[in-house]
């Protein structure tokens, strides 16, 4: 959801940004986005297709699940010389690394899950056992290895649909929103290749 809200104040300020400055809403070019693609096709496999996630072993969630988060790591450094791809990437990184230290999912502490379901029948989700078919794992805070960016923040309680969400996400959020408004800016120049470059030439003697 922070993601989601990310995007959509970065494009409508951008594109207004673009508007009031009478200039082109430009795009950047970007070195394999095919991995996003990638990624969130298998974490929607696992995570949200019926038919697979209640199928697959936990394990072999566990691994895909890790695995996408690494491809995404790899698009964003791929990616760093683009405006807001180093607060991204950080976001990726710090996410990666708490899910790979806590067994390949993301770590959220009890407390937070009674807040985002507070309806929840008795018995419904158990501490150190995965969060339904979600990304994430229920473990105390004592428990988890890197409890700082873990899920550990949480949405205003005044909106009806209850989010947690990490610092990576954060990052995340800041790094698409901060793209997205630089596409409404000026022009970003390319780095102007050496031409008529003439090689220092070594003395010669007569």
């Amino acid at each position: 959801m922070i993601l989601l809200l990310a995007v959509l104040a970065g494009l409508l300020s951008g594109l207004l940004r673009a508007r009031l400055r009478k200039r082109a809403y430009q795009s950047f070019p970007l070195r394999l986005a095919w991995l996003v693609l990638v990624a969130i096709a298998v974490q929607w496999l696992i995570f949200s297709f019926p038919a697979t996630r209640a199928s697959l072993p936990g394990i072999v969630v566990r691994w895909i699940f890790v695995l996408s988060q690494l491809a995404l790591l790899i698009f964003g450094w791929a990616n760093r010389n683009t405006p807001g791809f180093w607060l991204l990437g950080a976001g990726l990184l710090l996410n990666l690394t708490v899910i790979a230290l806590n067994g390949g999912l993301m770590p959220i502490t009890p407390e937070t899950v009674q807040w985002l379901r507070p309806d929840a029948p008795a018995g419904s989700w158990q501490i150190g056992q995965r969060l339904g078919f979600g990304k994430d794992i229920v473990l105390q805070r004592e428990e988890t290895i890197l409890w700082l960016l873990s899920d550990r923040f949480r949405s205003f309680s005044e909106f009806s649909y209850r989010v947690a969400f990490s610092l990576g996400d954060v990052f995340i959020a800041l790094g698409a929103f901060w793209l997205l408004w630089t596409m409404g800016g000026p022009a970003r120049e390319q780095p102007l290749k050496e031409k008529n470059h003439v090689p220092d030439q070594l003395p010669t003697f007569q």
